[in-house]
């Protein structure tokens, strides 16, 4: 498994949004799967997990009929504002960051290219942060990316009908600050690291075909399997980057990583009925720190034997006459590769202490639970209110250093103050490493080596748990525009008490061209 900054995500730049795939999942309401939104979006947007992160853009995108912000969580990174006249494509695709543009319909070039399918945007992130307390020094730094997308509807482009291709890749820069003031487990900034530091890094490059209204999806290629599996949109409103995109610590193991990396399969889903899903992968497992080599072109990778089966269930209800949406996912995944246990030799006794090989484990499993649930509609559109959200996951103790990770939180449109396209968010992580991990670090105070680094990075002491409260606030500067103040306050970093606790001052900024 690779250290986390060899794929800590992201801004994902809105697209992740493993779009069409989950097609009518996250933004779609129950009938919107098969039909257009109320404002012709398609909402299935947030269905692309990895997507955008727009904060308020993921909120104020259906304020209004000809209001949309992209979503958020894999984007591009960036928050959208009110739409332009360019329209986003057939109800069961929604361009991960919607049809707004900071540069409006580009003279005219974004109607022409829609005309003939093309779907195609620049955005850039930016994000600084620094602790004002605590850690093992102050420390501030800036991370950020560019991205481009390309979605090609080929029905309007060559007359094959329903069928589509996406194609992702990102550059970026920076160093993510919490590995500077001493923790790797729940980094405060989401963009960073994974992108290779090469010109373009390839994200995502993969087909989509639907049948029988959309009611079957099927999209294979290069995938981030977190961007399909245990996603929401609403998980990139918030800058830290254990829960933007794709929770830890799923998106750390080999067959289930999520952006910046894409995993080489392939993604069934079916809808049994207009708020239900099934979604099913197969993936190949690479064995290297990089998925498709340090650049992500390097598809033909050696070692790719072994798959890895997520498996999802979902739930789309709506309630009472405001059309409360609710998203309740259950899922699985197995990985039948053989990884070494952190602890164990082949005897079950201390590898660092015995000098033998860690024993070989076949198999890896991770079960997810995913909710979130409108309380209070403050106008149209699956994001626009008051809505509440958590969720667990869990990976098995012996092979991954992080057992168990969950989370609480509340999203809020700024309509009750006069501000509809702003957000503001607060959310609570709690993560708990495996007893499995802590006796392999206590073994190692006892032969006298350092800490092993684990798919987390580096370690400072035998760790255990840890606490990460984040309070946001994005504000709508303009078309396809926002700006983020963000505070967090980080307890225990890196699960142990050799450093104090670290409060973070951050602020982000995000626009689509």
């Amino acid at each position: 498994m690779h250290p986390r900054d060899l794929r800590a995500p992201r801004h994902r730049m809105a697209l992740l949004g493993l779009s069409a795939a989950l097609a009518g999942l996250w933004l779609t309401g129950p009938a919107q799967a098969q039909t257009a939104s109320d404002n012709g979006t398609g909402l299935t947007t947030g269905a692309r997990q990895g997507q955008s992160s727009a904060s308020s853009s993921a909120h104020t995108e259906e304020r209004e009929p000809e209001d949309r912000a992209g979503t958020q969580n894999e984007r591009i990174g960036a928050r959208q504002g009110r739409a332009s006249k360019v329209q986003d494509p057939r109800p069961h695709f929604s361009a991960p960051m919607g049809s707004n543009h900071f540069f409006g319909d580009w003279g005219g070039i974004q109607p022409w290219l829609l005309d003939r399918g093309i779907h195609l945007l620049a955005s850039i992130n930016e994000e600084f942060a620094g602790n004002v307390t605590g850690g093992k020094q102050r420390a501030y730094s800036d991370a950020g990316q560019v991205g481009m997308e390309l979605d090609v509807d080929w029905e309007k482009l060559a007359g094959f009908r329903n069928f589509w291709t996406h194609m992702l890749v990102v550059n970026g820069h920076g160093q993510n600050v919490s590995r500077m003031f001493g923790d790797s487990i729940a980094p405060v900034q989401e963009i960073y690291g994974a992108r290779g530091n090469v010109v373009a890094h390839l994200v995502a490059m993969y087909g989509e075909q639907t049948f029988y209204h959309h009611r079957i999806d099927i999209s294979a290629g290069v995938i981030p399997v977190g961007s399909f599996f245990a996603a929401s949109p609403l998980f990139c409103d918030f800058m830290n980057v254990a829960i933007c995109g794709n929770p830890a610590p799923n998106k750390y193991t080999p067959g289930t990583r999520d952006w910046p990396s894409g995993n080489i399969g392939a993604v069934l889903r079916v809808m049994p009925t207009t708020n239900s899903y099934i979604m099913a992968g197969l993936f190949a497992v690479s064995p290297h720190p990089y998925n498709g080599g340090i650049s992500g072109w390097a598809l033909a990778q050696d070692g790719l034997g072994k798959i890895s089966t997520p498996v999802e269930l979902g739930w789309i209800p709506e309630f009472g006459r405001d059309r409360l949406i609710g998203h309740y996912k259950l899922g699985y995944a197995y990985d039948n590769s053989r990884y070494p246990h952190l602890y164990e030799d082949r005897n079950g006794a201390s590898y660092l202490e015995s000098g033998l090989p860690a024993r070989q484990v076949s198999g890896m499993n991770s079960f997810w639970l995913l909710m979130d649930q409108m309380i209070v509609r403050n106008g149209r559109g699956a994001t626009n209110g008051l809505i509440l959200l958590a969720g667990a996951m869990h990976d098995d103790g012996q092979t991954v250093a992080m057992r168990d990770h969950v989370w609480a939180g509340l999203t809020e449109t700024g309509a009750a103050w006069g501000r509809p396209k702003d957000t503001l968010g607060a959310m609570v992580q709690h993560f708990d490493m495996s007893r499995t991990v802590a006796l392999q670090q206590e073994s190692a105070l006892r032969a006298g080596v350092p800490f092993p680094t684990n798919q987390w990075g580096a370690v400072y002491g035998v760790q255990s748990h840890m606490n990460v409260y984040e309070l946001f606030y994005s504000i709508h500067l303009g078309k396809a525009m926002n700006l983020q103040p963000d505070f967090q306050y980080v307890q225990r970093p890196d699960a142990t008490t050799v450093f104090g606790d670290a409060a973070v001052l951050g602020v982000q900024f995000t626009v689509v061209l």
